[in-house]
């Protein structure tokens, strides 16, 4: 397939991927992935299963993720299972959907990474 003229990629039900996948287009699984995910945008099929982190501008999911999600406008439905923490800037769930984590605003995360390591010791704050 030359490059530039798709506009999504899809990772069929049939496909099982070890290791991370990474998109500039929009991305359909409908397979496994074992490994973390970085798309534009990210669209997860009901039989889709995937272990590893997801960053994506945009996701709408419907399948099994283990591990965190980190977008700025995520779309849960029903039939998600999620097992990890979700970060969002705009987050919508539907009725009956399953997520085992917690959530949190992506201004929050960004505001809770730790400081960059004091040197001075007279500065740092003891534990």
């Amino acid at each position: 397939m030359a490059q530039g003229n798709s506009t999504f990629s899809v990772i069929g039900s049939d496909v099982t991927i070890k290791g991370d996948v990474s998109a500039s287009v929009d991305l359909h699984i409908d397979g496994k992935i074992e490994g973390d995910i970085k798309c534009a945008s990210l669209v997860q099929g009901e039989g889709s299963v995937i272990q590893g982190g997801v960053t994506s501008d945009t996701a709408r999911m419907s399948g099994k993720v283990v591990g965190s999600i980190t977008a700025k406008e995520l779309v849960i439905l029903k039939s998600a299972q999620i097992q990890g923490d979700v970060h969002y800037d705009a987050l919508t769930i539907e009725q009956g959907a399953q997520v085992d984590g917690r959530f949190a605003p992506n201004t929050q995360r960004q505001a809770a990474k730790p400081a960059p390591a004091v040197k001075d010791p007279k500065l740092q704050v003891a534990s």
